[in-house]
């Protein structure tokens, strides 16, 4: 079986898993977060190099205030697990998104798990966190403005490789695939550039039940797909 270097993942379903059980949405968020562990593992297991996962975008500030502060709890817990998941599992963990809005506490809890898992090459293990494609697109091109108005860079270089260098997944290989789980058929705003020649597969399975047997379902799916290359600037056809 042809293994995908990259995937990445939708997180979705955590609300409607919870009101299933009669639980508060905040119990699916928890057993979402979980289940985040799990699936790396798995992952790691399958030979997939690098995984991407969509964890709170910059619409979800829109959520009740309760909810957010408990997806900021959580993801505060999760990145002080994290570090020890990360030296199980010789794990490099990058964070994707604009982390200035995030409480400095949590800023700082960051910066401290990628700095502690810089090193470590087995899995490279991505969270978009606070992240919109668009608002990442837009802050490359902020950064190449100011790059351009400082002489450090001529609009005659311009290339989509240098574009890519600007963006939060500088130095990440492109997904090969994309999974969205709970039955939505849409991108959400999350890595628009990058997912340009990514399959997508939508599953039904909502998120905290996505477990290790539903992921090899979704790479048997992208290796029954008949991927073809040509024509102009390598457009598929």
């Amino acid at each position: 079986m042809n293994i995908p270097q990259h995937v990445a993942i939708i997180l979705d379903g955590n609300g409607r898993w919870a009101k299933a059980k009669g639980m508060p949405r905040n119990y699916g968020h928890s057993a979402g977060a979980k289940n985040v562990e799990k699936i790396c593992d798995a992952a790691g297991h399958m030979g997939i190099k690098y995984l991407t996962v969509y964890a709170f975008s910059t619409e979800n500030w829109s959520r009740p205030q309760s909810e957010v502060d408990e997806l900021m709890r959580l993801l505060g817990n999760y990145m002080k697990t994290c570090k020890k998941t990360a030296k199980k599992n010789n794990m490099r963990v990058r964070v994707l998104g604009d982390l200035s809005r995030l409480a400095p506490k949590l800023q700082e809890q960051i910066r401290d798990l990628e700095e502690f898992s810089g090193d470590f090459d087995g899995f490279y293990f991505q969270i978009a966190l606070n992240y919109g494609s668009r608002d990442e697109m837009l802050r490359a091109m902020k950064r190449m403005l100011a790059d351009a108005e400082a002489g450090k860079l001529e609009k005659e270089a311009l290339t989509e490789a240098l574009f890519a260098e600007y963006l939060d997944t500088a130095g990440i290989p492109d997904p090969d695939l994309l999974i969205r789980t709970s039955g939505e058929q849409r991108l959400s705003n999350f890595l628009l550039w990058q997912l340009a020649y990514s399959e997508f597969y939508f599953t039904p399975v909502l998120w905290p039940d996505f477990d290790e047997e539903e992921l090899k379902k979704a790479v048997a799916a992208y290796n029954n797909r008949d991927r073809r290359y040509g024509g102009l600037a390598g457009a598929e056809g």
